[in-house]
């Protein structure tokens, strides 16, 4: 009998566990991804709601620093009327165009840090692929409302800050709900690493966001927010088809109305197994033979509390730090291909375009940082690592990124690394280790509530830095750089006592010990 081939022999050698976990690794990273995706456009579009005005055939000089106070003169004299003008797209083509536009990304992520709270709670007690699927859905359809704006000719600012506001509480659905279901398919050995690897959606996401948002940002940049709203709802009924929620243990949140076997001829199930509705690593239970429904308490783990994921060990700390990180990492989301125009003079596409370095460079960043993260089995001396060198790299780069298109392109890349790589270890890994921490006793589970408050506490900084960027940009961008690296100091500053921590204690990483 002829040998199978060796490709047949590859897949045939893993369990069925091992695919169900590759399937749910790539089928949330493809969720989360189009959350970013989601949110990327409105930083492609600014350059096209606020253009250079123009008398004649003559620009007007794009800004770059301090000599912006020539907008304030005889070309920024426009009509008041409720159309478009050669400065862009009403009522953002007016001379304070930055706050306007710090004024959209201020509500969405304001709403975000606010109902990031209420989220990770929610989402706590509810069924995951239930509570995803709605705010997918609800997501997609706010992201292509707003850019129904222009086909509808609406000029009204308090509409697209409504519509931001909502799509920021509706997007609070994804993280925590992606994070909990991604921690209970994958224990703490290598998780670093391998939520490094998955946490590259955020730039995946970022990349896609802005490569679809600027093919249509020049001619009809209604589609770049339509399309994307598209895409988001579409995941969502990929989620509600396909998405597999195991509980923390295998059974936190289920219970069997019909009995599943504990053991084989080959010896005791594994609980995940089990949740998987898998007799052995080969023969499955089909459905009919089981019914599987929400647990009505008996053996089911119960929902920490707000103030009881407060008492966490580390939980504050890296709270606080990812506040000032997600402010750094949010104002190059929102302002940066606004940045590039400005020193470059490249047009809204093409500074779209470059702008996605810095995302290419954020996976690295979030790869190496859950790499030497696991290595070293220390969490917060691998992001304070990190952000005291992404400080004097942002120095570098607000001075050389005038130079020339190469140094730029260099200086993206390592600011990615530098920026992202703290950002995505505390929002994934660190977050996980915390929610399964050591000091959780009883049948208690904490990973949506922790996510969400980490997360929703770096939402604030994330919410600040937009807004700080659009009132100091006036001034020139040197001072926004300033503020960032100011920032960054501030993120390093709050893991002083657990890096010292880690230092005099060498063992396990953030989520095993008590910092």
């Amino acid at each position: 009998m002829a040998r199978l081939p060796a490709g047949v022999r590859f897949l045939v050698s893993f369990s069925r566990d091992q695919w169900y976990r590759a399937f749910i690794f790539a089928l949330t990273f493809l969720l989360y991804a189009s959350f970013h995706l989601s949110r990327k456009p409105i930083s492609i579009v600014k350059g096209e709601l606020h253009k250079p005005c123009a008398v004649g055939d003559e620009p007007e000089p794009r800004f770059s620093g301090p000599s912006s106070s020539t907008r304030h003169g005889p070309l920024h004299q426009l009509p008041d009327n409720d159309t478009g003008t050669d400065c862009g797209w009403a009522p953002f083509d007016k001379a304070n165009y930055p706050q306007l536009l710090g004024a959209l990304d201020y509500a969405f992520l304001c709403a975000y840090a606010a109902g990031m709270y209420l989220s990770g709670i929610i989402g706590e007690r509810l069924p995951i692929r239930y509570y995803l699927t709605f705010g997918m859905l609800a997501s997609g359809a706010f992201t292509a409302l707003f850019g129904l704006g222009y086909f509808y000719n609406i000029h009204s600012l308090g509409f697209y800050v409504v519509t931001q506001i909502i799509n920021g509480l509706v997007q609070t659905t994804g993280w925590p709900s992606v994070v909990t279901c991604l921690s209970n398919w994958f224990g703490k050995g290598r998780r670093g690493l391998i939520m490094g690897i998955w946490n590259s959606h955020t730039s995946v996401g970022n990349i896609l966001g802005s490569l679809i948002a600027g093919y249509w940002v020049s001619t009809c940049w209604g589609l770049s927010f339509v399309v994307p709203g598209a895409i988001v709802a579409a995941m969502g009924i990929v989620c509600f088809l396909f998405l597999i929620e195991l509980s923390e243990n295998g059974t936190n949140r289920f219970r069997l109305l019909k009995q599943v076997p504990h053991s084989t001829n080959n010896g005791p199930l594994d609980p995940e197994m089990q949740c998987l509705l898998l007799a052995d690593g080969k023969s499955p239970l089909y459905p009919s033979h089981i019914v599987v429904l929400p647990g009505d308490g008996g053996s089911a783990m119960a929902a920490i509390s707000f103030t009881g994921a407060l008492r966490i060990p580390g939980v504050i700390e890296f709270s606080l730090c990812l506040l000032f990180a997600k402010l750094v990492s949010y104002t190059f989301l929102f302002w940066l291909p606004l940045y590039i125009t400005s020193v470059d003079h490249l047009d809204a596409k093409e500074a779209g375009e470059l702008s996605t370095l810095f995302d290419v460079g954020g996976i690295f960043g979030g790869i190496l940082a859950g790499v030497i993260s696991d290595r070293l089995e220390k969490r917060a001396s691998t992001c304070g690592l990190m952000l005291l060198l992404a400080g004097p790299t942002l120095y570098v780069f607000s001075s050389v990124s005038r130079m020339g298109m190469e140094a730029t392109i260099a200086m993206l890349l390592l600011s990615g690394a530098l920026v992202s790589g703290p950002y995505a270890l505390i929002t994934t890994a660190v977050s996980a280790d915390l929610g399964t921490h050591k000091s959780l006793k009883g049948n208690s589970h904490a990973l949506s509530t922790v996510t969400a408050i980490i997360d929703g506490t770096g939402s604030v900084g994330a919410a600040l830095g937009p807004l700080l960027a659009g009132l100091i940009s006036p001034s020139g961008w040197s001072n926004v750089f300033y503020m960032l690296m100011f920032a960054d100091a501030c993120a390093l500053l709050f893991l002083i006592r657990l890096i010292h921590k880690e230092m005099s204690c060498p063992g396990p990483a953030a989520g095993n010990q008590a910092p």
